[in-house]
């Protein structure tokens, strides 16, 4: 099994990843729980994720997004 190397909090100037999608969404992933092979396994895998959109009114707010919506929505910048 692989080691999850994106397990440590990040700040949001300094993402694991940034994903863009629909309504200037923008995901910055923050921290990975699991591994890409236990995510891929898992339906309900979550990110933690710093995300904005037109309806945040330019402002993060944080908290855990499914993996799949991201995936679904979204593309790595």
């Amino acid at each position: 099994m692989t080691k999850n190397l994106c397990n440590k909090t990040r700040k949001v100037d300094s993402p694991y990843e940034i994903w863009k999608g629909p309504a200037n969404f923008e995901w910055r992933v923050l921290r990975k729980y699991q591994n890409a092979e236990n995510e891929a396994k898992n339906e309900y895998a979550s990110w933690y994720c710093a995300v904005k959109s037109d309806m945040t009114y330019g402002e993060f707010e944080y908290g855990d997004t499914y993996v799949k919506d991201i995936k679904l929505y979204g593309v790595k910048q």
